[in-house]
């Protein structure tokens, strides 16, 4: 009896049954897997896992104004959500001030406005920032947010030492798949290693980077090549940050990565359980690393928004629950579950609590949380964590001949690869290859009912432009343009960026002109 071909999404064959020879002769637990805790970590970093503590729920929030996003975040907490996860507007991303042309039609429509520390000081109002984990989805301007952020945390009487949370701060991936770039490779390559080393002087508790899989995987890759191209960018930082002088130990431990979480549940827990495998030999065998701390890939996960549909949007709820479990079950250390309303609008409050109870759910209802990678030694399991490692593998090397990740960037190879993945997936739905329930079968012949979704305050400009307005009546203007003067000299020297940045900042420098400060010596990044 002839039994269909079947692949998964990255084009790995699987069989109908799995048995101990497809582990081969030659597979070695503790050199393969380890305990979780232990090299090489394919189990999870952690010896307890959840039974320690659970992943932190994260649900990234931000919409119009600072006010009405902190407004947002106080639900949530109240909720029961355990960290803090900022959506900053376009404008902000691209270091534009509200009041700028190229920002008319954007301010806080995908996140909040944030021009300047009186913003971000509404952004954490009546939020302790001693108690609670902020990770900021910033890239370009991550610099500028995270010391804005520091500034806050400051005011507020929280020593150094308690100021935790993650930025993204991964500009290589922008380049390749969200677009979000400010500033040529190189500069930005340098702002990143600044970042690296003014936290591990000033913000020790600070991951400083977020390596991102997640907008690779969204723009269309499969999981072997957001795997493979998320590590190559990582291995880019580590050598960029060695080469400006830095101890591979003393950086690498606040490292973190950012995965998406699709719809093929086997491979995404085979996915994650690979990466780690591959980062803790990455680590130790490329770059000497001897803090196991270094070793570790630690990682968030976000449910994937590509996979959402705007028809038959409660399916979503479904799609988000099998997401969310496989990066549970993969290992996370932190989730974000989308909202199911998000193909069409910004989450209402009523679907970001049920994104926040499916996760809430995962963790008192299921039992998943029992026990450490409840999936190994399953024969397809580790089989397939196998064959994800060795096709990312050869991705890596591929970008290792070509001269790293900045180099392949410049040369768009993966971006080429991820265009190509792309094509090949929407080819495939729209011939119906690959079945999208309540899209391209079982569409049904009734509409979708009525749903609330979340509008956008088109008044948000024109405050956010008052405001700006008044911040520059009131601050001391000298003060602020010697202080982007230091910023100005120490981006044509080789000097710390973060250092003269945050003077700028805390004298009411904003957003926007501290990045026409940087764009003025760094140029603009056009791609050819």
């Amino acid at each position: 009896m002839d039994v269909d071909e079947r692949r998964t999404e990255s084009g790995i064959e699987v069989k109908p049954v799995y048995r101990p020879d497809d582990l081969g002769e030659d597979f070695d637990y503790a050199e393969r897997l380890g305990d979780p805790g232990e090299y090489p970590y394919t189990r999870g970093p952690y010896p307890s896992m959840y039974r320690g503590r659970p992943w932190t729920m994260r649900q990234y929030a931000g919409f119009g104004t600072a006010r009405e996003t902190n407004a947002r975040f106080k639900y949530l907490i109240n909720n029961g959500q355990t960290g803090l996860s900022v959506a900053f507007d376009l404008p902000t991303q691209m270091g534009r001030d509200s009041d700028h042309q190229l920002a008319l039609g954007e301010v806080g429509k995908v996140g909040v406005a944030i021009d300047s520390l009186l913003d971000m000081r509404d952004l954490f109002d009546g939020i302790p920032l001693g108690d609670v984990s902020t990770s900021m989805t910033i890239n370009a301007t991550a610099s500028i947010l995270l010391l804005l952020y520091a500034l806050v945390a400051e005011e507020q009487g929280v020593s150094n030492e308690d100021v935790t949370g993650t930025t993204q701060n991964d500009i290589l991936k922008e380049y390749l798949a969200r677009g979000t770039y400010i500033y040529p490779p190189k500069p930005s390559m340098r702002i990143t290693t600044d970042t690296f080393a003014y936290c591990a002087r000033e913000l020790p508790r600070w991951n400083t980077i977020s390596i991102s899989g997640y907008h690779i995987r969204e723009a269309g890759s499969t999981a072997v090549q957001e795997l493979a191209f998320t590590l190559s960018n990582a291995i880019a930082y580590v050598e960029a940050a060695l080469d400006a002088g830095l101890e591979v130990d003393h950086f690498a431990p606040r490292l973190s990565f950012f995965f998406n979480a699709h719809n093929d549940l086997f491979q995404e827990v085979a996915k994650y359980r690979a990466a780690r495998r591959m980062w803790a030999t990455i680590m130790r065998d490329r770059f000497g690393a001897t803090d196991e701390r270094s070793l570790k890939l630690r990682f968030h996960t976000q449910t994937a928004g590509s996979s959402l549909t705007a028809q038959q949007a409660e399916n979503n709820i479904v799609r988000t629950t099998v997401q969310a479990l496989s990066a549970v079950m993969g290992g996370t250390q932190s989730l974000h579950t989308n909202a199911f309303d998000e193909a069409l609008a910004l989450p209402t409050e009523r679907s970001a609590r049920i994104a926040l109870r499916t996760q809430q759910i995962l963790v008192h209802e299921t039992g998943v949380t029992d026990t450490a990678d409840p999936l190994a030694g399953s024969y397809y399991v580790e089989s397939l964590t196998d064959a994800v490692e060795e096709e990312a593998w050869e991705y890596i090397r591929h970008i290792d001949a070509l001269g790293g990740s900045v180099r392949a960037v410049e040369e768009r190879f993966m971006q080429r690869e991820i265009e190509d993945s792309a094509f090949r997936y929407q080819r495939e739905v729209e011939r119906g290859e690959r079945v999208i329930v309540g899209m391209n079968r079982y569409a049904g012949a009734a509409g979708d009912p009525d749903m609330e979704l979340h509008v956008v305050d088109e008044s948000i400009r024109d405050r956010q432009f008052e405001r700006l307005v008044g911040l520059r009546e009131s601050r001391d203007n000298a003060a602020v343009e010697r202080a982007l003067q230091r910023v100005r000299s120490a981006a044509e020297g080789s000097d710390n960026l973060l250092y003269p940045v945050r003077e700028a900042l805390a004298s009411l420098a904003t957003v926007g002109e501290v990045s026409d400060v940087l764009r003025g010596v760094f140029g603009e990044y056009r791609p050819a």
